[in-house]
């Protein structure tokens, strides 16, 4: 979901098309259609990058590339964050999204590919409606509408995606500050889902007036979506100055089962009850002044008595994994939650392999591996890859797997990597949907874990 980087974007067209095998006599195929290729085997752990400029520990297997295809694979047409849904992944796009058919996770499918640009189009799914965050200020919330310099249309889009070869827009909502990211929250009944709405403060946004320090919760009726509105806009920090960084919040985690939400919040986390859907809580404000410089997103283990915190140091764009950026910098923090519901900072954890002076590289997207009875995360770095990380020791957190390419100019790395039903899926900028499989004694019992829906800010118990 979720990075501080900004661009312009390109022109704007609605092409939701079929791929794959080709189109019975008389189908009609979309403008744009493609059909998606797999890469070919990486080389073993150890050895030089191949020609796919491809490294893995050896418990790691590259099982499948699907590169960028038109109509998004502009030059600013960067792959941002991913959902799941039965045999489906859906993968944002600077440009729009993209829907996978992964029944066989070897060869993901595009079923679809919907052009509608609007940063960054951080993407969840919830039944039959797909929802994308928009933090740049636009015409309008149509999908062919274009950019606005001014105090334009910024906010969430709403799909149905009953057919999930035609997605349709249905409806959108303006939020204040626009939304950098959003998190799903489902209500106490099926009849609403909540959107917590996050978006960084008045230095990035004309929409946003100062001091930005709220969230805005969107509820949305499953069977009337295009009457979802703002219900409220909690305060989760104090007032700030035009001087310091950005008000509002990065990123939030809930846990709907605990009633718990950890809030990334640029320069502070936030531990919130959630029990009231609609009027979240802070139970406790912690802050890391000497490592941390934006905080980026959180995640809890399955216990809900942990919470990794991470740091989004130099914005996404920087590199923080080389040999001259410290260790408890541009990396995770994990904290202890007891159950009296404080944190305490028990460590820190950041890739071992040191990246070069020129690849982007800082903690970024990641989430559980479903393994009971230990903590485990899967989680991209942008050029610095895909980690797969213990952290049952707490305070001695280790890496047990990753994937990773050669440098690349300019931005670039997995913006997202997520574990589903067995594969772990990463969504590079620039080089498409990769799928990976993790076989070691560590993991293997998460393969007998299935889920039916996986939207990594909205954890459930295993």
């Amino acid at each position: 979901m979720r990075s501080t980087v900004a661009s312009g974007l390109a022109a704007l067209l609605l092409v939701a098309g079929c791929a794959g095998d080709p189109a019975p006599p008389g189908a009609a195929v979309s403008a744009g259609a493609t059909t998606a290729t797999t890469s070919q085997e990486p080389s073993p752990s150890g050895s030089p990058p191949t020609a796919d400029d491809v490294t893995h520990s050896a418990n790691v297997t590259h099982v499948a590339n699907v590169p960028p295809q038109a109509p998004l694979d502009g030059p600013q047409s960067w792959g941002t964050d991913l959902a799941f849904q039965g045999d489906h992944a859906f993968v944002g796009n600077f440009d729009g999204f993209s829907v996978f058919d992964i029944s066989d996770p070897t060869k993901p499918t595009a079923v679809s590919r919907v052009l509608c640009p609007g940063e960054q189009n951080d993407i969840s799914v919830s039944g039959n409606l797909l929802f994308l965050s928009i933090d740049a200020a636009r015409v309008g919330p149509e999908c062919d509408s274009g950019e606005e310099r001014g105090t334009g249309w910024e906010g969430i889009r709403i799909f149905d995606i009953t057919d999930k070869t035609h997605p349709v827009f249905v409806s959108a909502v303006r939020t204040e500050c626009g939304s950098h990211t959003h998190t799903l929250v489902p209500g106490k009944d099926a009849d609403k889902v909540y959107l917590y709405v996050s978006s960084p403060g008045p230095e990035q946004s004309a929409t946003c007036p100062a001091p930005h320090n709220n969230i805005s919760v969107v509820e949305v009726p499953v069977k009337a979506p295009a009457t979802a509105k703002v219900v409220s806009q909690p305060k989760l920090s104090g007032q700030i100055s035009q001087e310091e960084l950005p008000g509002g919040c990065h990123d939030i985690t809930v846990y709907p089962e605990k009633d718990l939400a950890a809030a990334a919040c640029f320069g502070d986390g936030f531990l919130l009850d959630i029990s009231d859907r609609v009027r979240p809580k802070v139970l406790q404000h912690v802050s890391d002044e000497e490592n941390f410089s934006i905080w980026h997103s959180a995640t809890f283990n399955n216990s809900a008595t942990k919470v990794i915190f991470g740091d989004e140091l130099g914005g996404g764009g920087s590199a923080t994994c080389d040999a001259d950026t410290p260790k408890t910098k541009g990396a995770n923090a994990v904290y202890d939650l007891a159950p009296d519901r404080t944190l305490k900072l028990r460590g820190y954890f950041k890739i071992p392999r040191e990246q070069q002076p020129e690849e982007n590289c800082v903690a970024h997207n990641g989430a559980l591996i479903p393994v009971p009875g230990r903590d485990i995360m899967v989680q991209s770095w942008y050029q610095g890859g895909v980690s797969i990380w213990d952290f049952t020791g707490e305070s001695q957190p280790r890496e047990i797997g990753f994937f990773e390419r050669g440098p690349i100019e300019g931005l670039g790395g997995s913006w997202s990597a997520y574990y589903y039903n067995g594969y772990i899926y990463s969504s590079d900028i620039t080089r498409g949907l990769d799928v990976l499989r993790i076989d070691d004694p560590l993991t293997d019992p998460a393969k007998k874990v299935t889920l039916k829906e996986l939207n990594a800010q909205t954890q459930a118990s295993y």
